[in-house]
Order: C-alpha cells, then structure tokens, then sequence
C-alpha cells in the first residue's frame, strides 16, 4: 500500500484473521491520526460455521481437538443456541490470538505449548442472524462490537450444541462507515494508481468521522487552532453536549478536532 499510495504514512482499523476478507480500512497521511476515534467502531461479519469438532484455533487454520462426529444441523435447534449470544456478553479469546499475556501475545504462547489463560472480556453482539443451514455447516450474519471474535462464538455454540465447532468462513462486510461496496483490491488500486485516478479510492479526511458536528471556521479562528487555542462553535449548527467536533476550514479541510471544554467552546486536541 506504500508503493500505491506513494507514501510511508499508512496505518489501519483493525485487523484481520487469515482466515478472513472483506472490509480493511487504511488511512494515509495525516489521517492517521484520526485512528484512535475509529479503531472502536463495530463491525458486520458473515461467517460459516461448521459442526462436527473443535479446533485449538477455534476455526479451520488449527488442528482438532475434540473427535469428528457426523452432524445434521436442526435450524429450529441452532436458532434457540444463538440466543445466549445476542447482546452484552462475557467472551473469552481464542487461546491462538493477539490478545497479551504478560506482555506476550497469546498465540506465541500457544505455539511453545504453554498454557494460555486469557480473561473474559466484555462485548456487545447487536444482532446475530442465522442466514441458513446446511449439513453440518451453518451461516451467520453478526453485528457486533470492536474486540468480538467470531471462532469465539463459533467455538462456543459447538460447546452448546455438544458436538465441537469451528469457523471455516469469515468476511467482514462492514467496519464502522466503511462498507465492503467502497472496498477495492490492491490490485485494483495498483491499476488505479497507475492511472492516475487512486484519489478517486480515498475517502476525505472531512468525510471521516460523520458523528462529529462540523463546523466551519474563518481563516483567524484557523490560526488560533494552530496555537491551540480554544475555538467558540455556533450553537445553532453543533448540539450542545456533543464531546468532538470537525472544524473545517473555508476550502473544505479537515483543521482539528475538537473536544468540548463547556458547551460551545471545543479546546483542539489534534490539528492536523
């Protein structure tokens, strides 16, 4: 990406297992520093989940680690298990992960055959969608909260169903604003690049953060802003209450965001 975008300054919102595809949100440039609003935005998944046994991976990559028994999915039945994994949760990672113990990734760990206790974290699963069953496979669609694991709920409904389960499929189809309609390839944006159009890919940093009131200020208010000043809002265009606002200059710029001090008055905790 820093050969296509002819830049050294990129970063990204979340990774990927992978086993996955679908939406990576880059940023470039100054941007970047606009990732620490967005890395907690939640995510879409459609996953496929397979019956039958258990994976130290919790999906496909891993090895078994329950016996392969033959499985014929009821839906009426599976439907009733995915109850207990809607809503606010308690959810333990799979032991191969990036989560840290002691300072060191789990899966590092995992590999030297040392045991990994991880602690349950919470999270909040906003709907979870059977979109069909076959066999011993099953589809979902899951909206959750930044941090949720997916093979976790995999793993998980094989416990409940007690036939051991893990997740063969995943695509992230959504992460925050981003939606898998805006993704493109790397190849797609190498040809892009290459001719010329690779803004026509990137999405203003204006356009970033649409839950945070814009407003627009004068070229003095600009100035002050640099110097990190306080900046006054309208009140007419910026709710009162609202923690973080975009202040864009007259050419349509992203300047600073800004965090509320009292209501009307942002202080610019990052200008850009």
């Amino acid at each position: 990406m820093r050969r296509i975008a002819a830049t050294r300054r990129v970063g990204h919102l979340g990774t990927l297992d992978p086993l996955a595809t679908g939406v990576l949100p880059l940023v470039l440039n100054r941007a970047t520093r606009l990732s620490q609003f967005m890395m907690k935005a939640d995510k879409v998944y459609e996953a496929t989940v397979r019956f039958g046994f258990s994976t130290n991976t919790y999906d496909s990559e891993g090895y078994a680690t329950s016996e392969a028994v033959s499985v014929v999915l009821d839906a009426a039945a599976l439907e009733r298990a995915l109850d207990a994994f809607r809503g606010e949760l308690l959810q333990t990672p799979p032991p191969v992960s990036a989560k840290k113990i002691d300072g060191v990734p789990a899966y590092k760990l995992e590999r030297k055959n040392k045991p990994v206790e991880l602690a349950a974290v919470p999270v909040t699963v906003f709907s979870l969608e059977m979109l069909g069953c076959d066999g011993a496979e099953a589809k979902l669609r899951v909206h959750c909260s930044s941090g949720t694991y997916v093979r976790s709920i995999a793993h998980e409904l094989g416990l409940a169903l007690g036939c051991g389960a893990h997740l063969c499929a995943l695509r992230r189809t959504r992460a925050g604003v981003f939606t898998i309609e805006q993704a493109r390839t790397l190849e797609v944006l190498g040809e892009m690049a290459g001719e010329g159009r690779f803004a026509e890919a990137v999405v203003p940093a204006v356009d970033l953060l649409p839950d945070f009131p814009l407003e627009r200020v004068d070229v003095a208010t600009v100035v002050s802003i640099r110097q990190g000043r306080d900046f006054r809002v309208s009140p007419f265009r910026v709710r009162n209450g609202a923690p973080f606002v975009r202040a864009v200059d007259e050419a349509g710029e992203l300047v600073a965001i800004g965090e509320m001090v009292i209501p009307n008055l942002y202080h610019p905790m990052l200008v850009l």
